[in-house]
């Protein structure tokens, strides 16, 4: 088998991105409509040294592929293919209109409706396989449930086979408890004909290195009283590797570049000193655990998550390294803080798109020599 390229779809900065370029992939096109969430994909491969796409970066409304821009998007698949290599798309559509804590518009809200803008660009583009990656709450509500099984009919008469999971990012070794669903397809095409789904044999669980269940169920600190600057020890039979703390020293955090990133609130500092360490109880004001892995890195809403020891929000180099993203990956100094903290949110966590593109590559290299 030749290369597995990839065309990425709302890139974001690049976290899922990270995870296949750094697994055997090549990231050959990349399309993202945020102009500051593309610059800062830029920014992050150049300090990282990674190679550009061939095909480029592209700054458009995804929709723009299914019309004036279809048969550009044509010719660069037809280029890429010319090798014998297999083409893939990844994405995962904007997830508010889905999310549990979000508006619940669903299929008729303007970021739940690209969600069928991807699965039709799949339709009409055909790549050899493809990821879809959202909230749990398409798989796990019932009104966006039904929305969800419609994409997957699209998808299978228009010949994939899929698989897919409720996969959580502690799983692969990221220290935060973040649920996401993903699905994998790939063109019946290349199977031999009339044989039943062949993805019944993906390997989801290869490169999991935690149980969701046996992490759930440890005996993980829970609150004590806020001191700053305190000093205390990892507790015994716990995985330090999924705490917050291990990850902030991981990535020497202090002396990141985005290390001092960091919203100063006008007011509030009274309540920030009032929330003990580890109480992520209410929606907003959460202090995460230093012994703890943290919840889901969201900082939409008016959602603050404060540092476990320290009278301040996170900076932005802190979330970072709860993405469990590599040191070397920071954010453009000109970009503004809200963005850095929305496009860090609403990444991939780099262990997780690691775990899933390892994944990918192993199940097309071995089912399909």
């Amino acid at each position: 088998m030749n290369k597995l390229k990839i065309f990425s779809f709302f890139s974001g900065s690049g976290f899922l991105d990270l995870g296949f370029e750094t697994n055997g992939f090549d990231i050959d096109f990349v399309n993202e409509f945020s102009s500051a969430f593309m610059s800062a994909y830029k920014y992050s491969r150049e300090r990282m040294g990674l190679r550009k796409p061939k095909y480029g970066y592209f700054n458009n409304d995804v929709n723009e592929f299914l019309s004036e821009l279809e048969n550009e998007l044509k010719e660069y698949i037809a280029d890429a293919r010319s090798d014998g290599s297999l083409i893939g798309f990844i994405g995962g559509p904007p997830c508010p209109d889905f999310s549990v804590a979000g508006k619940q518009r669903g299929r008729n809200g303007d970021n739940g409706k690209l969600s069928l803008s991807y699965v039709q660009l799949i339709i009409k583009q055909q790549p050899d396989f493809f990821l879809f990656e959202n909230v749990k709450g398409l798989w796990k509500t019932a009104k966006h449930r039904e929305f969800y099984e419609e994409l997957k009919k699209l998808l299978s008469n228009a010949g994939y086979y899929m698989t897919e999971r409720l996969t959580n990012a502690i799983e692969f070794g990221a220290p935060q408890d973040r649920d996401r669903i993903l699905l994998v397809g790939v063109k019946k095409a290349l199977y031999p004909r009339n044989i039943k789904n062949p993805l019944i044999m993906f390997p989801w669980e290869k490169y999991i290195a935690y149980s969701l269940s046996e992490i759930k169920t440890m005996q993980w600190p829970t609150t004590t009283p806020f001191v700053e600057n305190s000093v205390t020890q990892c507790p015994p039979n716990i995985p330090v590797e999924l705490t917050v703390q291990y990850w902030f020293e991981k990535n020497d955090v202090v002396n990141h570049p985005n290390g001092r990133d960091c919203f100063v609130p006008r007011s509030g500092i009274t309540k920030m000193l009032s929330v003990d360490e580890g109480d992520d109880s209410k929606k907003s004001y959460k202090r995460l655990h230093r012994w703890r892995y943290s919840p889901t890195v969201a900082y939409g809403n008016n959602e603050v998550h404060l540092h476990p020891h320290k009278a301040r929000r996170l900076t932005v180099a802190e979330a970072i390294a709860l993405q469990s993203l590599p040191k070397e990956f920071s954010l453009p100094p000109e970009m503004s803080l809200t963005d850095k903290f929305k496009t860090t949110g609403n990444g991939v966590p780099f262990m997780l798109s690691c775990g899933i593109a390892k994944t990918i590559s192993d199940y097309l290299k071995g089912a399909l020599k």
